[in-house]
């Protein structure tokens, strides 16, 4: 496997797609996919237009990035707007890719992409991994349509992202920019694909089981309490100061957490929004019946978790790219300390190349736990040479 990374800061959308492509290309002689994450300033078709004039057969899959990204030059950022492209080259990798707006149903949608994208690939059989990238909101539901088609082959991903929890993200796929549905890109090799999903969080010995939830990702009461009255007892603070995106700064360092059935996993639900009858959604769909489990993080938590599951993909393995999925969140809350998470990052992936995506939600499994849809996560892949 051999991997190029480049990025582009230039003002125009389409210039910054060839300057990116540009780069990327020189030495790749059959590429065979490029990841492109890219800030939400731009026009994102412009953008992918510019990045295909480089090279018409050039896949390419991404989302936005929520306002910046990581690449071994540095974080890479610009007030007119960036773009980041990590570009595959290997003899033995087959990837076909699909994309759709989500449609009446998104598991029917996951459905639909995930035949064209075997079609795409020439392929009549399940891949080794696959890539899913879709707006947040009912990434369980596509997960599901595509794993109708596939079966439950290892996957990674990141739900695309903005600067504000605008709604302003994309999803990107050849010259398709998709502000609510889902992509998808099957991997078809003979060489390892790596994933190591993770929180790095702690766990706490307070917790409490969900009693009522509504939409999948409202929590409406955990013990019968109200959920954001009891979540504030939890945390120590008044639910009224919670109220709206408050929550959402302020449940970084307190995230909850689900436990997979084989215990191995714990599931970070990120708490995102406030609502004035005191239920509060989160990032990620949540059951009742279940138990959520109060979690605990700081600043050093969050770069020594990247570190620590960057170390864990090269653990027993020889990655030629590392493709790092990171939660805008974590980012948000490490802040004026983002310089010391890159430089962590850097040291931690040594001499392979690797592009870092802000995301709204992560994806990817951890020892056999079956493919989940996070928050506040890390879905770090390694590609073998």
């Amino acid at each position: 496997m051999k991997a190029v990374v480049s990025s582009s800061i230039l003002k125009d959308s389409r210039d910054a797609g060839v300057e990116a492509a540009s780069k990327a290309l020189k030495g790749i002689k059959h590429p065979k996919l490029g990841f492109v994450f890219s800030s939400i300033k731009y026009n994102q078709v412009e953008l992918l237009d510019g990045v295909k004039s480089v090279n018409p057969e050039l896949k390419t899959i991404g989302c936005t990035s929520s306002g910046a990204i990581m690449t071994p030059e540095g974080i890479i950022s610009g007030e007119d707007g960036f773009v980041g492209l990590m570009v595959l080259e290997d003899n033995e990798l087959n990837v076909g890719i699909a994309a759709s707006e989500r449609g009446n149903d998104p598991r029917e949608t996951g459905r639909k992409i995930a035949r064209e994208a075997m079609k795409d690939a020439h392929k009549d059989h399940p891949p080794v991994a696959f890539a899913m990238f879709a707006n947040p909101a009912e990434e369980e539901y596509y997960l599901k349509g595509i794993q109708d088609v596939i079966g439950e082959v290892p996957m990674f991903g990141g739900s695309a992202a903005d600067d504000a929890v605008a709604g302003e993200w994309k999803v990107l796929c050849e010259n398709k920019s998709i502000g609510d549905g889902c992509a998808v890109a099957l991997f078809y090799t003979t060489k390892e694909i790596k994933n190591v999903f993770t929180g790095e969080f702690e766990e706490t010995n307070t917790y409490g089981v969900v009693t009522k939830v509504e939409d999948d990702r409202r929590i409406v009461e955990i013990d019968g309490v109200p959920a954001l009255k009891k979540y504030a007892e939890w945390i120590g603070a008044n639910p009224d100061d919670l109220m709206g995106q408050n929550l959402l700064v302020a449940s970084i360092p307190h995230a909850l957490g689900v436990k997979t059935v084989k215990g191995d996993l714990t599931a970070v639900r990120h708490p995102m929004i406030g609502n004035e009858d005191y239920s509060f959604n989160v990032g990620a769909k949540v059951a009742e019946h279940t138990a959520l489990i109060l979690l605990h993080n700081d600043v050093d938590g969050l770069i020594n978790g990247a570190v620590k599951a960057i170390r864990e993909v090269k653990e027993g393995f020889d990655p030629g790219a590392l493709f790092l999925v990171h939660c805008g969140g974590r980012k948000l809350h490490i802040g004026d300390r983002v310089d010391e998470d890159f430089v962590a990052i850097k040291n931690a992936c040594g001499d392979v190349p690797f592009i870092v995506a802000f995301t709204f939600g992560e994806y990817g499994q951890m020892n056999h736990s079956g493919a989940q849809i996070g928050g506040l996560s890390l879905s770090f892949t390694g590609f073998a040479k």
